[in-house]
């Protein structure tokens, strides 16, 4: 993505409706999507209840684990995942969102089940990553499967990218997120904030919080250099895309 990229290049050319409710498609995990939804509440220029955007929010924990299908070792999430997304359509949202950068693995046939707009968490992410750091090194935090896929770093080949190694996704990253799904904050920060140094010790000059667990612990007062919060990032495309609908022609029907 050039560094020139942003929220509105990401924008759909078809708005929709201007009442239509935007979909949260979470679960992914219960906690990421409270965070997103805070975050979309505070990128949210609002003075007023009727100011914030329409949301509806389908938030299904038992979609299939996303890195264990990505392995090959278990359930495909994509019919969870467009079942959980159609309640959304069903319900008729005109813009579905879903905070969880592995589940993008299965982004386009999603996309395609569902038949309405989407925006690219990873892409938002990219774009302002792209703002932050320039052609500097960039780090990356992230689920094994995220990272093994190249959901990122295939996306966005010419950054100079910081990615963990084995042990650190193994003995930090894994167990870190997996902390974080239990509740043990505490625990999933110090194996994350370790990963994180590690990354800035090999060059990092930015990281990219590329899992919505991880900004749940780390945020800039914890780490030595910037962060780029993909779920903070898709927060702001999210409001930057209903702005747009609001005073479009076609948003205005």
């Amino acid at each position: 993505m050039p560094s020139s990229a942003c929220a509105f290049d990401l924008l759909p050319s078809d708005l929709g409706d201007a009442h239509a409710p935007v979909g949260v498609l979470g679960g992914m995990g219960p906690l990421a999507t409270v965070d997103f939804m805070h975050k979309l509440l505070a990128a949210t220029p609002a003075r007023r209840d009727q100011d914030h955007l329409p949301l509806l929010v389908s938030s299904i924990p038992q979609v299939p684990d996303r890195t264990a299908a990505y392995r090959g070792e278990g359930a495909s999430p994509l019919p969870a995942l467009i079942a959980s997304g159609r309640r959304l359509v069903d319900g008729g949202a005109a813009l579905v969102v879903m905070p969880c950068n592995t589940a993008h693995l299965w982004f386009e046939p999603l996309q395609a089940a569902l038949g309405v707009p989407m925006l690219h968490l990873v892409d938002a992410a990219l774009a302002e990553a792209a703002e932050v750091v320039g052609a500097a090194p960039l780090g990356l935090l992230a689920t094994e499967a995220t990272l093994a896929s190249g959901l990122y770093t295939e996306r966005a080949p010419q950054i100079d990218w910081r990615l963990p190694t084995a042990a650190e996704v193994g003995m930090c990253i894994t167990p870190g997120i997996a902390a974080i799904k239990a509740g043990d904050l505490a625990l999933g920060r110090a194996r994350l904030s370790a990963a994180a140094c590690a990354l800035v010790e090999r060059g990092a000059r930015a990281l990219v919080l590329g899992c919505t667990e991880i900004p749940l612990v780390l945020d800039a007062a914890s780490v030595p250099v910037p962060v780029i919060d993909a779920t903070a990032a898709l927060a702001r495309l999210t409001v930057a895309w209903s702005a747009a609908r609001a005073s479009s022609p076609a948003g205005a029907r």
